[in-house]
């Protein structure tokens, strides 16, 4: 990976918004700052600001960890699309979503009982319906948390997906979608003929790997040498530098 404020990721990203192209967005960590408390995260007056002038322009979206009901407060504008629950929630089939979320219970009945075990490690539980997050950002053992997760979800006979994040165990459906196969989906959908990804977790890796080569993708940090984006940023410092720096270059393609 390189860095995106670079000469050749300035040719990229013009070369890709020519294109006109879907834009993506992870929100924790991408849009907003990763803070203790999940309920407060918001992302910055200049970054809303901006998503909503490309909206008006290109196909946005967000594609989040989070349920789509508890993203869209937090965001300042209102996108082409939302996407939740890691991909899982996207609100075309509600068949489907419903049989996912059900596929959960047996999650559901397991952390019932095993409740306050977790409660005093330092673990708290979100159910999003169609995915359960169990965070340990405030766990006083950070190290101890997620093994004792993953002991209470080592029974046998529970067919799930889980897959870590940044201080969380997520649990899915086993035949739940996942980003990527939400990223390629609403490309297809708004016919677009490229993709701006951006996020910043092992759960954005699948796009990152399963991205066209005329797709841009952008790995929010780099501590994570082994990604598959093209691209990086610092931090989410620099997201609104970014944005605006899309603003710029379309109205230049325009002007053209």
């Amino acid at each position: 990976m390189q860095h995106l404020f670079t000469p050749a990721g300035e040719v990229a990203l013009a070369a890709t918004l020519l294109r006109r192209p879907l834009l993506a967005f992870d929100f924790d960590g991408t849009l907003a700052p990763i803070v203790a408390r999940p309920d407060d995260a918001r992302i910055s007056q200049a970054v809303s600001a901006r998503l909503k002038s490309l909206a008006a322009q290109l196909p946005v979206a967000i594609v989040t960890g989070r349920a789509v009901a508890d993203v869209r407060g937090r965001l300042g504008f209102e996108p082409r699309f939302i996407v939740g629950s890691h991909g899982a929630e996207d609100g075309l089939d509600a068949s489907a979503a419903a049989a996912r979320a059900g596929a959960l219970n047996p999650v559901r009945d397991l952390l019932r009982t095993r409740g306050a075990d977790l409660a005093a490690a330092g673990v708290g539980i979100e159910d999003k319906g169609q995915s359960i997050a169990l965070h340990y950002r405030l766990a006083r053992e950070q190290a101890r948390a997620p093994m004792l997760i993953l002991e209470v979800l080592a029974q046998p006979g529970l067919s799930v997906q889980v897959f870590a994040g940044k201080m969380v165990v997520n649990v899915m459906a086993p035949d739940a979608p996942d980003k990527a196969d939400a990223v390629h989906a609403l490309v297809a959908r708004c016919g677009a003929a490229s993709a701006i990804f951006a996020g910043d977790d092992v759960n954005d890796e699948p796009v990152f790997v399963s991205a066209p080569p005329d797709w841009l993708t952008v790995r929010i940090g780099r501590d994570h040498p082994a990604s598959r984006a093209r691209y990086f940023l610092d931090s989410p410092a620099e997201m609104a530098m970014l944005l605006e720096r899309m603003l710029v270059l379309l109205a230049r393609i325009d002007a053209s």
